[in-house]
Parts: structure tokens; sequence; C-alpha cells
């Protein structure tokens, strides 16, 4: 890949911190086969290192599986059992990457996903929305979107109800992000 094609208005390297309030990170998985159920989580905190090379940049993310909301509180709740996320003992998931690479016109990060002490390596397709001056709060923000699909099971969220003999939760699940997050400003 020739340099030009990585020049990257108002890019800069650094550690940026994910804002939390501007930042979702959702998911929707089929249920009874008709409808899709949506989530969030609310508790996503992170960095993002970006490298002078941007595809040597790094992510590390963990998200508080407690702060699961499908704004159905009965859901919620069991979401957070044993039969899904079991948070008393596994209260974070995580997702490390180190570098990304270029997929046609896209970009993936082969990050690991940690999930209830499973960790797989899961492709995270994403793209930079911009980079600029924020001018509430002054300083540096950047905005990316990412995508990807994993298999539930493969992460022993192994809830298998079924009704009518339909599994009332698919195994797929996709996952989307919407992250902002602020550019640290160097020590003084």
């Amino acid at each position: 890949m020739s340099s030009t094609a990585l020049e990257i208005p108002g890019y800069v390297a650094g550690t940026w911190d994910i804002d939390p309030a501007h930042t979702e990170a959702g998911f929707s998985v089929r249920h009874l086969v008709v409808t899709k159920v949506r989530g969030r989580f609310a508790d996503v905190k992170g960095t993002i290192t970006t490298a002078e090379n941007p595809l040597e940049s790094s992510v590390d993310i963990e998200i508080g599986l407690d702060s699961i909301t499908t704004n159905q509180e009965q859901r919620d709740n069991h979401l957070r059992s044993a039969d899904f996320f079991e948070v008393e003992t596994y209260p974070t998931m995580t997702y490390k990457a180190s570098g990304a690479r270029q997929d046609g016109d896209k970009y993936v990060l082969d990050g690991e996903l940690t999930l209830k002490g499973v960790t797989k390596v899961v492709p995270l397709t994403f793209e930079l929305n911009g980079i600029g001056e924020n001018p509430l709060a002054g300083g540096t923000v950047a905005g990316f979107s990412a995508t990807a699909s994993i298999n539930r099971k493969d992460f022993n969220v192994n809830f298998g109800a079924v009704q009518n003999g339909v599994a009332i939760v698919s195994d797929r699940v996709d996952i989307h992000l919407e992250v902002e997050a602020n550019l640290r400003k160097p020590e003084a």
C-alpha cells in the first residue's frame, strides 16, 4: 500500500481516551426468528493509541456487562444471569487489538474479545468518521464506527431455550460500535 493511501486529514499520533458519554457499544440478536432484540452497554471505557503509521495503532476497550440495557428490565436481569453473561463471575468483557489491516476499501482490527473467560480473535471492521476540534470541550476529537458478528456459544453464552421447535435466541450476535475519543493533552 502506498503512503498516500493512508493520508488522513487531521490525523495525529497519540493516546485517545474513549468518551463514554458519546460512545455506544450495542448489539442485535434474532428473537424467535421474527424480530431482532437490540441492546447496548452504558459502561464503556478504554483507549486508542494511534501510531505514526495508522495501521500500527492499538485499541483497548473494557465494557461493564452489568450496564446492559434492552429497555426491558426483566430481560436485562436475565441477560445478567448465568444463562447469559454471569456478571457476578465475569463483570466485564474486553477487546484488545494491536494493528489494523486494509481489506479492500475497509479496515479491520483482528483483536481479541474476552467474554466469560473465553478469548477469541474477532475481526472488527471499522471506519474513521473524522478527526477535528471539539468546540465545546476543546481539544482534538475522533469518531469511529465498527461492526462485527460473533457466535455467542463460542463464548459460553449457551442459553438454549426453544419454543415450538424454534430457538428463542439465535446464536449469531451482531455488534456495532460508535466511538468518540478525545486526544490526551501532553503532560506539562
